[in-house]
């Protein structure tokens, strides 16, 4: 009887061990069902984690994490880039199709024992699948930060009263190709969504033509010269030019340009002149004389070269030379020591037919700053590139090396004030000035016309002037001086 009691027992025990286990099946069974309509833990899809949550609810974090905002940092600004003005979206169908297939793919009773046996599930990865468009974010870019936020060089401005330039500074400039790169990286992330863009360093700008013009102008304004000056200037690696005239400290019309008595700058078109009829093998005598005509001002030697040219007609020839190649109002009448006119009258050029100003100019040696400066860079071309109206006037007698001579034979004048006392020392200026004594033994005219040759740039000056009392050369030399100096710094102002 006792055996039979503990059978009962042991019996009802084991039932309710298998209701039990039945009832725990069936409620895990339950359970797992409903969690595999959710995604399983370990699961991320673009970076972010869905673990636990139904279909749409991924989809709702999904949006909420890819459509918020990239912030971007440049130039002490902060923007905010919405991703879909730049053509940025993501997949969600797709991402979200690729997740229910790992999700329901796998062995409904395998998943089921696992997750009896509270194993961790394998962590899964659904990578982001991005529309992007390259070409809408440059042009974002483009339009809205870089045209907005980008910092402009700013160029070197002149001291007020001073002969020099305040540097400039330096701007800066997107740097698109590489604000692309990080950008895109950020939308496609779900937690670093910002970025400092970098940026391009631009030199500081020069000074302006404009700049450079009024400050010389003002040199002339405040300095103690009360005649007329002309002043040309050609900047010889752009072309541009500076060309002005100033009398009494009123600015007059330099059109057309102003006759002023040539001097012993004519001296350079004689030698010119030489070049192109006798051509530049010279003998060592005539090498002398030439030297003794630019770099002493010998004006005897001026004579033995146009003699050279033709014993009757070399400064005739000199004019014809000079007409040639477009210089109306530059000419000479006469040789230097001999009084003889050889002109059939004094010619009538644009020049000395103004009747609003008037120099007193010399009747046998005429020329303007503008015709002047047009030779120097006619020769300083022909040198350096076979450029310039003397080689296209006279392609068979002139070549670079015939220019490249006359420029090293005008190296030789070594006055060392006018244009070359603006300039530091060492610097290559090869000049001609030239002052001499009206019949009233007075000097009425100072002037000087060269190529500056700087590492910043190359550029030609012409500058005559003239008094009606007298041109003190105290006064005229520092103001030459100034202004070659203004334009030296224009050059060579630093730039950072």
């Amino acid at each position: 009887m006792k055996n039979r009691n503990t059978n009962i027992i042991l019996r009802g025990v084991s039932i309710l061990f298998l209701t039990g286990a039945l009832v725990l099946s069936i409620v895990s069974l339950v359970s797992y069902s409903r969690q595999r309509n959710s995604y399983p833990a370990g699961m991320s899809i673009a970076g972010v984690p869905v673990g636990g949550l139904t279909p749409a609810e991924a989809s709702q974090r999904l949006l909420e994490v890819y459509t918020s905002p990239v912030e971007v940092y440049y130039n002490d600004a902060v923007i905010h880039i919405d991703p879909s003005v730049v053509g940025f979206e993501t997949d969600i169908e797709t991402m979200l199709a690729a997740a229910d297939l790992s999700r329901t793919g796998g062995s409904f009773w395998g998943g089921f024992w696992n997750y009896l046996w509270n194993r961790t599930p394998p962590e899964i990865v659904i990578p982001l699948s991005p529309k992007f468009s390259e070409e809408r974010l440059r042009e974002y870019l483009q339009n809205e930060i870089a045209a907005r936020y980008d910092l402009p060089p700013a160029p070197a401005v002149p001291v007020p009263g001073g002969t020099t330039f305040i540097s400039g500074q330096p701007g800066q400039t997107l740097d698109i190709d590489r604000a692309i790169l990080l950008i895109s990286d950020a939308l496609k992330s779900p937690t670093n969504r910002s970025v400092a863009l970098t940026f391009n360093r631009s030199s500081a700008a020069r000074p302006t033509i404009e700049n450079l013009t009024i400050l010389l102008k003002q040199i002339v304004t405040v300095s103690s010269f009360d005649g007329l000056i002309g002043f040309y200037m050609v900047d010889l690696q752009t072309g541009e030019e500076i060309h002005f005239a100033i009398n009494n400290k009123q600015e007059i019309s330099a059109e057309p340009d102003i006759a002023f008595t040539a001097s012993s700058t004519m001296k350079i078109p004689v030698v010119a002149s030489y070049l192109i009829n006798r051509g530049s093998d010279l003998s060592p005598d005539m090498s002398n004389v030439i030297s003794q005509t630019l770099g002493k001002s010998s004006n005897q030697a001026t004579d033995i070269v146009l003699s050279a040219i033709d014993p009757n007609r070399g400064p005739v020839i000199v004019t014809e030379n000079m007409k040639t190649i477009g210089l109306e109002s530059t000419f000479l009448a006469g040789f230097f020591t001999n009084p003889a006119y050889l002109l059939p009258s004094i010619p009538v050029t644009p020049g000395n037919s103004r009747v609003d100003i008037t120099t007193d100019p010399d009747p046998y040696s005429q020329t303007t700053p503008s015709e002047m400066g047009s030779l120097l860079t006619d020769i300083f071309q022909c040198a350096q590139n076979k450029g310039g109206a003397l080689i296209a006037a006279f392609p068979d007698k002139v070549s670079p090396s015939t220019c490249q001579l006359l420029i090293d034979f005008m190296a030789q004048d070594k006055l060392g004030s006018l244009i070359q006392g603006g300039v530091p020392d060492g610097t290559l200026v090869p000049h001609k000035h030239g002052y001499v004594p009206a019949s009233d033994g007075v000097v009425h005219d100072t002037s000087d016309v060269g190529i500056v040759y700087t590492s910043g740039g190359n550029f030609v000056l012409s500058i005559y002037t003239y008094h009606p009392v007298t041109n003190i050369w105290d006064i005229t030399n520092p103001l030459i001086g100034d202004l070659t100096q203004a334009a030296y710094n224009y050059f060579n102002v630093s730039v950072e």
